[in-house]
């Protein structure tokens, strides 16, 4: 299991948040989602299949690029 912080520029809320959450849940083999919407960050546990190039393309996709 591998854990990565990402620093997300586009999050101002915590509806924001949720809908990373959401989206990023959906990816096989990620096990968690935490995010802070006052640090604008996400946490993300995940496992193979997931990998971090299709994590990063999800929040391309939602409009919540990573930085």
């Amino acid at each position: 299991m591998e854990t990565k912080t990402l620093q997300i520029p586009n999050i101002s809320c915590n509806h924001c948040v949720m809908t990373i959450k959401n989206e990023l849940s959906e990816i096989q083999g990620v096990a968690s989602v935490d995010g802070d919407a006052d640090q604008k960050q996400v946490t993300v546990a995940y496992d193979a299949p997931a990998s971090m190039d299709q994590i990063l393309e999800k929040l391309k996709e939602i409009n919540y690029p990573a930085q």
